[in-house]
């Protein structure tokens, strides 16, 4: 039986972001990682970063009540090869490189689905209203 009643922000925004995690997840360990792994390489992509700024680039996603940090998931990317220690920290090796480029195109798929029937303004309306309603809240970047 359908609801009359408008279901709540919250009730929509913890149901999205649970989706979107278990697709992500899914869809990523097909592929070997995880969306900490994935979202780790995306912050690689640009320059090389220490461990202290990736932990504060996936902040949002990182668990402190469990003292989780950026390590435990960059030693398995440090181990297949796909990241190296440098003298400035973690950086992208030329086969992470190449594994982000297969992986992206595996990802813009997935959120080609997430987004269908959605135009770019309302895509990008949504997102200028979840950031100022964050805002609103006490979040700062």
């Amino acid at each position: 039986m359908a609801t009359t009643t408008p279901r709540p922000i919250g009730f929509w925004l913890k149901l999205v972001d649970r989706l979107i995690d278990e697709q992500f997840a899914t869809t990523l360990e097909e592929h070997g990682v995880t969306r900490r792994q994935w979202q780790l390489l995306n912050v690689l992509t640009s320059e090389s970063a220490t461990l202290e700024a990736l932990d504060a680039a996936v902040a949002p996603f990182l668990d402190p009540g469990n003292a989780e940090s950026s390590a435990e998931h960059l030693a398995e990317l440090v181990d297949s090869g796909w990241v190296a220690i440098a003298a400035a920290g973690y950086e992208l090796t030329e086969r992470g490189k190449g594994a982000l480029e297969r992986l992206s195109q595996v990802v813009a798929g997935q959120r080609t689905q997430m987004t269908e029937g959605l135009t770019v303004e309302q895509y990008d309306e949504t997102l200028a209203v979840l950031e100022t309603m964050a805002r609103n809240l006490g979040w700062r970047d």
